[in-house]
C-alpha cells in the first residue's frame, strides 16, 4: 500500500509539472485518481478470484463426503453439490464459511435461476404462480412455502458472484415460512457468529433436506417436488478437530437450537452419507462422534443446554420449554434441566438458570437469603453444570417462568 501511494503520488507531481491551468490540473488529478480506482479494483476482482479458488480446493481436500457409485460431484465458485434427479432436490450441498464474512457487504440478490450445470432443477413455478395486472404489476399465488436456501447466500456476502450463485435451484428446498425464518436462520446465525468469534477458522458446512420414498410433494407445483420433514446442517472446525450437527423437523419449533443438536455420526446412520470422506479414523472419532457446545461459544463464555427430551426426564417432570405452560398453576410440580448459571447477589439471594443464560434463559430458581441456611451445601457452587430438577410453583418474573425453593428437599440432581 505504501508503494502503490508513492507511486501515485509521484505520477501527480509529475502531471502538475507539465500542467499549463488549474483546469489542466484537474484533469490530470482525474485521470490519476481514475487509474488508481481502476487498479484497486482490478486487485480486488483477483484478490477475490483466488480465494474462491482456494475454497474450493479445501472443500476436494477436506470438505467433501464420500460418493456413492453414479453421482456426480457439480462444483460453483464456492459451493459444491450432489442433486437427487429422483427427487428433484440437493442431496447435499457443501460450503465453507470464513472470515471474509465479517467484512463482506455484498446484499441479497434474489435471482433465483436454474442451475446450469443441472438438468431438472426446481423453477419459480415449483414455489409459487405470478400473473402480469393490467397495470404492469404481478399478482402472486402462493403455494406456502418459502424457497429455502441450503447453503445460506449470508455466508458468501464477500462474493457477489458465489453469493448470486447461492440463488441457484439446486441450493433451494421447499420450506414452511416457520421453518425456514425462525429456528433454521437461527442456527445459520448460531454458525456465523462461531467465525465471527474465530475469524481465522474456516468452517465446513452441509446442509441437505433429509429425502426418502414416500414424502408428501407439493401437488401445485410444476416438478411436484417433495417436502422435507427433516433438514439437516453439519458443521467442522478442521483446524480445532470439533464438529456438530443439528436435525431439525420442518415444523413450528419451540425449542431452542440446542434441542436440535446432534452428533454427525447420528446423521451418518440416518442418511447413509459418510461425511468428510477425507478424515482418518482418529479424526473422524474426534470430530464426529460427539459434540460439545461449550467450545462453539467464546473462551469463558457459558454455553447453553439443550433442554431435556422427554425420554431424558424423569417420569411425570417437565423441561424448561414445557415450564411456561404451567405458570400459575395450582399444584406443585417438577421441572428439569442443565443449570447453566448461578449468581449470588451481594444481598446474599442466589439465582439459577436452566439451560439457556440471562438475559435468554428458560426458566430461572430463585432462593432468597433466609432460605440458604436450609441448604447443607452452596447451591451456587454445587449445582453448576448439572442436570437437575426443581419441585414447586412454577410463577411468572419479567415473562420468564420462574421458581423459588425454599430447602435442598425440593431439588433432586439427576446427573
Amino acid at each position: 500500500m505504501i508503494r502503490l501511494f508513492l507511486f501515485t503520488l509521484m505520477i501527480i507531481i509529475s502531471g502538475f509539472v507539465f500542467a499549463q491551468s488549474t483546469q489542466e490540473k484537474i484533469e490530470i488529478l482525474n485521470k490519476q485518481y481514475q487509474s488508481v480506482i481502476n487498479k484497486k479494483d482490478s486487485l480486488e476482482n483477483l484478490i477475490e478470484e483466488l480465494k474462491l479458488n482456494h475454497v474450493i480446493e479445501r472443500i476436494h481436500e477436506i470438505g467433501l463426503p464420500e460418493l456413492e457409485e453414479g453421482e456426480e460431484l457439480v462444483c460453483h465458485s464456492a459451493m459444491c453439490l450432489v442433486f437427487s434427479d429422483e427427487y428433484n432436490l440437493a442431496k447435499w450441498v457443501v460450503h465453507i464459511i470464513t472470515g471474509d464474512i465479517i467484512e463482506g457487504r455484498v446484499s441479497r440478490t434474489n435471482d433465483f435461476r436454474a442451475d446450469p450445470k443441472i438438468k431438472n432443477t426446481g423453477v419459480e413455478a415449483d414455489y409459487f404462480i405470478k400473473y402480469k395486472q393490467e397495470d404492469g404489476s404481478y399478482k402472486y399465488d402462493g403455494f406456502g412455502y418459502d424457497r429455502g436456501h441450503l447453503a445460506p447466500s449470508a455466508d458468501f456476502r464477500w462474493s457477489e458472484k458465489a453469493l448470486s450463485e447461492s440463488y441457484y435451484y439446486s441450493n433451494i428446498t421447499p420450506q414452511t415460512p416457520e421453518f425456514n425464518r425462525q429456528k433454521w436462520t437461527e442456527i445459520e446465525n448460531f454458525l456465523r457468529t462461531y467465525i465471527y468469534n474465530n475469524p481465522d477458522a474456516d468452517l465446513f458446512v452441509v446442509t441437505a433436506p433429509v429425502l426418502r420414498e414416500g414424502l408428501p410433494v407439493q401437488e401445485k407445483g410444476v416438478n411436484k417436488l417433495p417436502i422435507p420433514e427433516y433438514h439437516y446442517k453439519i458443521a467442522m472446525d478442521y483446524d480445532r478437530k470439533i464438529g456438530i450437527g443439528f436435525l431439525v423437523p420442518q415444523e413450528n419449533l419451540i425449542y431452542p437450537i440446542s434441542h436440535y443438536v446432534v452428533t454427525i455420526d447420528s446423521i451418518e446412520n440416518l442418511t447413509g452419507i459418510n461425511f468428510f470422506a477425507a478424515l482418518n479414523e482418529e479424526e473422524e472419532k474426534l470430530i464426529e462422534s460427539k459434540y460439545e457446545l461449550s467450545k462453539w461459544y467464546p473462551e469463558g463464555k457459558q454455553a447453553e443446554a439443550r433442554p431435556l427430551r422427554r425420554e431424558e426426564l424423569p417420569e411425570g417432570t417437565y423441561n424448561t420449554v414445557e415450564a411456561r405452560q404451567l405458570i400459575d398453576y395450582h399444584r406443585n410440580v417438577t421441572v428439569c434441566g442443565t443449570v447453566v448459571a448461578t449468581h449470588k447477589s451481594g444481598k446474599g439471594n442466589i439465582f439459577i438458570n436452566l439451560d439457556k443464560v440471562f438475559p435468554d434463559q428458560l426458566f430461572s430458581v430463585t432462593i432468597f437469603k433466609d432460605n440458604v441456611i436450609n441448604f447443607e451445601y452452596k447451591p451456587e457452587i454445587y449445582l453448576m453444570d448439572k442436570k437437575v430438577c426443581f419441585k414447586g410453583k412454577v410463577s411468572e418474573y419479567n415473562g420468564i417462568p420462574s421458581m423459588i425453593i425454599s430447602n435442598s428437599r425440593s431439588i433432586e440432581v439427576i446427573d
